[in-house]
């Protein structure tokens, strides 16, 4: 079936930076495109990066334009979201998942697997 696993959520003061990373197992993703949703406390899980199956196309949300870069390794059937100048407005849950399709998207119903989610927590 596969199965995505993020890692590298915490706490960091406004300003600093985080890596998430996505690791894929148990069936290839490097055919899909992925990406990064986040749900804070008492929203609904919103867009944050998405990159096509070979990174060719990629897409940021306005709000992390600049400060995010999304990556991914096929070779090695990982993912990355680097953030930086972090803001305490980022404060989510951060979830990796792969889409039904290779073209780059940023509709939440395209995503078919998803990861466990990972915190990441910024004070201010």
């Amino acid at each position: 079936q596969g199965e995505l696993v993020e890692s590298g959520g915490g706490m960091v003061q406004a300003g600093g930076s985080l890596r998430l990373s996505c690791a894929a197992s148990g069936r290839t993703f490097s055919t899909d495109a992925t990406g990064w949703f986040r749900q804070a406390p008492g929203k609904e899980r919103e867009f944050v990066a998405a990159i096509s199956w070979r990174s060719l196309n990629i897409y940021y949300t306005d709000s992390v334009k600049g400060r995010f870069t999304i990556s991914r390794d096929n070779a090695e059937n990982t993912m990355t979201l680097q953030m930086s100048s972090l803001k305490p407005e980022d404060t989510a849950v951060y979830y990796c998942a792969a889409a039904k399709t290779p073209l780059v998207t940023t509709n939440i119903d395209d995503y078919d697997y998803w990861g466990q989610g990972t915190q990441v927590t910024v004070s201010s």
